[in-house]
């Protein structure tokens, strides 16, 4: 069992790494937030759906006990990712992505709510470690206070899609979720279109490379990223895994600041919030691994 979480840990950096550089083509890609996601979710149930068809049809199977939660979770994602690329575009990268750490913290406050089990100290403490850390950030950056507010409410409909899946992905498989909640999430974003006057054919319109990012973006970063970080939650606890997604800022800061060098450096202050943030997410990894230690140690 150790062993089968401890290869899930690494298979969830990897897919943290993927969802950084998600957030660099969000930036290159020259589409508004919206029909960004549309195209995202769209490409990316597309992908998941042709490949049912032709190599797993038992796939599209979903007991009606699992529809209610499975459209909840395609508009929390639908709406996570618009008001995550949103942010990007007001406010940059690295902010965005800052803010997004603090999901650590409100799943250790929103868990024990939700699924009505324990609160547990350590995951306040260094939760509440990584939300100083972004005080700080929010401090040195007060000017991105609209983009802050953005990616904060991102960081919360994060948390509850990662605690719903959490408990959905014990009763149904996590590719055919993944399925389904890109389809749902995919349609409640062309109905708000529909329903919004400021949205014409134009604002759907791809220039230069926008085609290869969008295709990048769908299949990789969201279609087999998605689906796999799904998967790993048979093995690994929400809140680890808002702790390692924490570290996202960290891949999606270098890759901006080696695509646009200057363009994505912020204060001291941020920088001083940001290692804060980090230091958290080690020692949170450091105390659970002593702490899994111990209790194996007992039992042999």
């Amino acid at each position: 069992m150790q062993n089968v979480r401890t290869k899930s840990l690494y298979l969830y950096h990897l897919m943290v790494v993927i969802f950084g550089f998600s957030s660099v083509l969000g930036a290159l890609i020259s589409l508004d937030a919206i029909p960004l996601v549309i195209y995202r979710m769209g490409l990316a149930s597309l992908g998941l759906g042709v490949y049912f068809l032709f190599f797993k049809p038992s796939n599209f199977k979903l007991t009606k006990d699992m529809w209610g939660k499975v459209f909840l979770g395609g508009i929390i994602i639908g709406v996570h990712w618009v008001t995550f690329f949103h942010a990007i575009k007001v406010a940059g990268v690295s902010l965005a992505l800052s803010m997004m750490a603090t999901g650590a913290f409100i799943t250790a406050m929103l868990e024990p709510l939700l699924i009505k089990r324990k609160i547990l100290w350590y995951e306040i403490f260094f939760g509440g470690l990584t939300a100083f850390g972004v005080f700080l950030i929010f401090q040195a950056e007060y000017q991105h206070l609209y983009g802050i507010l953005t990616a904060l409410f991102s960081a919360f409909l994060s948390s509850v899609f990662t605690i719903l899946n959490g408990q959905m992905v014990k009763k149904a498989l996590p590719i055919t979720l993944s399925f389904y909640e890109l389809v749902i999430g995919t349609f409640v974003g062309l109905l708000f279109v529909l329903i919004n006057n400021d949205f014409s054919l134009n604002s759907f319109e791809l220039k230069s490379w926008d085609w290869l990012w969008i295709l990048i973006l769908a299949w990789v970063c969201t279609s087999y990223a998605f689906s796999v970080s799904i998967k790993v939650m048979k093995h690994l606890s929400p809140f680890t895994l808002m702790m390692i997604i924490n570290l996202e800022p960290i891949y999606g800061i270098i890759l901006s600041l080696a695509i646009w060098n200057q363009k994505e450096y912020m204060s001291i202050n941020f920088y001083f919030g940001f290692t804060i943030i980090l230091g958290s997410i080690l020692m949170n990894g450091i105390y659970k691994h002593r702490k899994e230690a111990k209790i194996n140690s007992s039992q042999l």
